[in-house]
């Protein structure tokens, strides 16, 4: 549906109650954070083709203001929210509207162009086609000056190139209104009057609101600003336009002296003095007579609406009418951007392939080199169960490690894009399983092919006299170890819900993974003689079933490995001479317990496909357990920190 050529946002006596003191983590998981009023009776208006700056210190309510606009804040609102006469909700801001926040995190692993593409394929309808897509993704990058560095990978960026591309991913899809926090933070003066014209330029161009916060404005920039508003602690001090704004001081007393940035005096004007009591007190009451003459004087300054200079020629159908993309569309978009992530052909891109495919066969070679010269020594049976363990020891420590590491950037754009409304959590991660668990079967399934191969290991009912490879029994070797590895991942991801960062998630992976391994591997303890209360705690634990599929695989019924030509004669198990163990079998006997001739009829450890298919069943259980916990709402603060 197409806009009207001029429409307008506007805000009527809103109120906004909201945490006022960050409070102790006890309080925001209780939901006892103090809170206050943010802000008090906010009136304004800005016009289409309009850039609006939105000025005030810290504390004075800007970025709550562009939360309350958004429908983001949390907290109760009162007022009216209009955009083209309707009423603001959260789902009408997502598909008409865009955010900026302070800080966003992009995939560093991608070009700007890229970045730009996959953002348009996961914002604009599938009906649009691909020539069209590209000629915006086009546009949009030379109204943002960031055509020279089309091809350059995010991580080579300048800051005001990252910032701007980061503002381009909003600005893609052609949004009547495009609030951003603080745009010019941290930016030399160059970079932010270049900025501030290229959103100036944007608005008039297109006919597009554009709202902005700033705390320390320069005075380059006033003649770009349509309109200001000062807020302080949650009030208007003025609002209207930046031209009358002079007029509007001059007439109450307070002229801006010449020479003076009068973006910026009129910013002092408005901030609360707090370097002693007395100039608290005389600021305090000089701000609250100027809210009071500015709600009884104001009025005209409010509703001034100044001239677009051009009328907008371009898109005068916003992209966005077209419509949301379908969810197989955008499934496939995060698919294949995660791909991209992956391909070697820069550092974070490298990092990534080596990660995912390079980790565990390089371990796994350090494994075979280390076991092959014992492979032909009576110590056989516990050197391959030495083996199981280090096998699966480093499957799921490193599947921990790359997992905390990859997957981070993946889960902040995911905050950031779940906000706008592009997917929600379950489609994020089934997108992401079909990326990742290919590529960690392929990487497992090699490694695994370097110790079973290597080592030359043979399984359970393989004629000893063969000489052909043992292709099923390398399946089924890494098939359980992939489910491992499967399993610690999605683990891993489940933790990073909640714990930013990379490091701390890995490491309490690890710390969980251990105790699992501790309890239900049965090559550090037997299972045989553990108390009953732990060994049934053994079975909620997927390498109890896994690890036992392995050693079964390779050590039942399996002769002793021996020099060539010597023979040792084992009469019986632990035989004062020769040996200790007559076969595999005695020794798998020591750790698990195994029903013969009607004893321990309930505790049958060793069931081969019983132990591989529970270990995929856990793999499953917690790949749906974090479809669940990704529906959860959570609360405000822990997504928060995602964002910041």
């Amino acid at each position: 549906m197409m806009p009207p050529s001029d429409y307008t946002l506007e805000l009527a006596s809103v109120y906004h109650t909201g945490p006022v003191e960050p409070g102790s983590c006890v309080q925001k998981v209780l939901g006892n954070v103090p809170t206050g009023v943010i802000l008090k009776e906010v009136s304004l208006q800005v016009h289409s083709g309009e850039l609006m700056a939105i000025l005030g210190s810290k504390g004075s309510g800007k970025r709550a203001l562009l939360e309350v606009v958004s429908r983001r804040a949390q907290g109760p609102t009162r007022g009216q929210i209009l955009l083209r006469k309707l009423p603001m909700s959260l789902r009408f801001f997502q598909e008409s509207c865009g955010y900026v926040s302070h800080s966003t995190q992009l995939l560093e692993a991608l070009t700007a162009r890229q970045t730009l593409t996959y953002a348009a394929r996961l914002s604009l309808s599938s009906d649009i086609s691909r020539s069209m897509l590209n000629s915006r993704v086009v546009q949009v990058l030379a109204d943002l000056a960031l055509t020279q560095v089309t091809n350059h990978f995010v991580h080579q960026l300048t800051p005001s190139e990252y910032r701007r591309l980061v503002i381009a991913t909003q600005i893609i899809k052609d949004p009547l209104v495009l609030l951003l926090d603080e745009p010019a933070w941290g930016l030399d003066p160059l970079n932010t009057y270049l900025l501030i014209s290229i959103l100036s330029n944007h608005a008039k161009k297109y006919g597009r609101i554009v709202v902005i916060t700033m705390e320390k404005p320069r005075s380059d920039i006033f003649p770009f600003l349509d309109r200001v508003t000062y807020l302080c602690l949650g009030d208007v001090v003025y609002t209207g336009s930046t031209r009358l704004m002079l007029d509007y001081f001059r007439g109450i007393g307070f002229p801006c002296p010449e020479l003076e940035n009068p973006l910026m005096y009129y910013l002092c004007l408005s901030t609360v003095d707090r370097r002693s009591r007395d100039r608290f007190i005389d600021s305090n009451n000089q701000i609250a007579a100027l809210v009071e003459r500015f709600k009884v004087e104001g009025g005209p300054f409010r509703k001034y609406a100044g001239p677009i200079e051009s009328d907008p020629q371009d898109h005068k159908v916003p992209l966005f009418s077209y419509g949301q993309p379908g969810v197989i569309s955008v499934m496939l978009t995060l698919f294949w951007r995660s791909y991209s992530l992956m391909l070697p052909n820069n550092r974070a891109g490298a990092q990534d392939f080596f990660l995912r495919l390079l980790l565990l066969p390089s371990y796994f070679f350090l494994l075979w080199n280390f076991y092959f010269p014992l492979q032909s020594t009576q110590r056989s049976f516990q050197t391959r169960g030495g083996l199981v363990f280090n096998c699966v020891v480093g499957t799921a420590f490193l599947a921990a490690a790359a997992t905390a590491t990859t997957f981070s950037g993946h889960r902040t754009r995911y905050y950031h894009e779940a906000r706008s409304g592009l997917y929600r959590g379950p489609l994020f991660l089934v997108s992401y399983f079909c990326f990742a668990a290919p590529i960690a079967f392929l990487s497992v399934m090699a490694a695994s092919a370097i110790v079973f191969f290597g080592l030359g290991l043979t399984t359970e009912g393989r004629d000893p006299g063969a000489t052909d490879p043992d292709w099923l029994g390398w399946l089924l070797f890494g098939s359980v170890l992939w489910a491992a590895w499967g399993f610690v991942e999605q683990q891993t991801i489940a933790l990073m819900l909640i714990v930013r960062s990379s490091y701390c998630a890995a490491s309490a992976s690890v710390a969980l993974t251990s105790a699992y391994l501790l309890v239900g591997a049965a090559t550090l303890r037997s299972l045989v003689g553990i108390p009953d209360w732990l060994y049934y705690l053994s079975h909620v634990n997927v390498f109890k079933f896994a690890a036992a599929a392995l050693q079964q695989q390779l050590l039942w019924q399996q002769l002793p490995s021996l020099p060539v030509n010597e023979t040792i004669t084992c009469p019986d198990n632990n035989a004062e001479f020769g040996c200790r163990y007559r076969n595999g079998t005695y020794y798998l006997l020591e750790r698990y317990h195994v029903f013969q001739g009607g004893v321990d009829l309930d505790r049958q450890d060793l069931d081969f496909f019983t132990n591989v298919g529970f270990s995929f069943i856990f793999y499953a259980g917690m790949l749906i357990g974090n479809l669940v916990l990704y529906l959860i709402p959570l609360p405000a603060f822990i997504k928060t920190k995602f964002r910041e």
